[in-house]
């Protein structure tokens, strides 16, 4: 669907996961794409909105060393992989699905890692289930005193799109905000515009190619309306 993604002034490369051997794999068939850099892994079914996010991810983002993992706040946390931290953050262990959870700050599927996820995704051995498993490398960093955990308050939501039934309340989600507002919710075309990867005549030939579907009014009315 995003193709190479020039069409929106950015550089979209692909590697394929041929067998499902587990999240922490990534890092591995990744490495080139990674070279020296920090990474940030996203689960492909978790949606993300809020004010906030973006000043959440920078602090996640800037952090030299170490990797961050995030914490949700749930009413009942016992469904949920849930981490404990102390008063600066660090975290003293994350439990799955805990009878008695020790925090109501569930774990999302958001995670950045310096440079060394690599070799530390590559010295995992497969669970039971035959996959390198991601749980291992947040036990890693949290046994090198090295995991941090930023926390994702009032104002975020943070829903599940792995089921017929999240996708459902997902869609729903968006479909109120994007109705109310009449903003689209992550519109990608609009968010390069918006950032200058490109230009009006640009969105307005992407508009225009989907100018009998509401999603390509909304680019176009963007050029006719709201400034940068």
């Amino acid at each position: 669907m995003l193709r190479d993604g020039s069409n929106i002034g950015v550089n979209f490369t692909y590697k394929v996961q041929d067998t499902p051997r587990g999240l922490a794999d990534a890092f591995i068939i990744g490495e080139d794409f990674i070279g020296n850099d920090r990474v940030c892994l996203i689960l492909g079914d978790n949606l993300f909105y809020g004010q906030n996010m973006t000043r959440i991810l920078n602090r996640a983002k800037n952090r030299d060393s170490g990797a961050t993992i995030f914490g949700y706040p749930v009413k009942d946390a016992r469904s949920f992989g849930v981490v404990e931290f102390d008063n600066n953050f660090k975290v003293l262990g994350i439990e799955e699905k805990p009878k008695e959870p020790k925090s109501n700050y569930a774990v999302p599927g958001l995670y950045f890692y310096d440079n060394r996820v690599i070799d530390i995704a590559k010295k995992i051995k497969p669970s039971p289930r035959g996959e390198i498993e991601i749980t291992e490398v947040n036990n890693a960093y949290l046994q090198m005193g090295e995991l941090n955990v930023e926390l994702m308050g009032r104002g975020i939501a943070w829903l599940d799109t792995g089921t017929p039934d999240g996708m459902l309340k997902a869609a729903q989600f968006v479909e109120t905000i994007q109705s109310r507002q009449g903003f689209y919710i992550s519109c990608i075309e609009e968010i390069a515009w918006r950032r200058n990867f490109i230009n009006d005549q640009q969105l307005r030939s992407i508009g225009e190619k989907l100018e009998m579907t509401a999603y390509g009014q909304y680019l176009l009315s963007l050029l006719g309306g709201e400034k940068k």
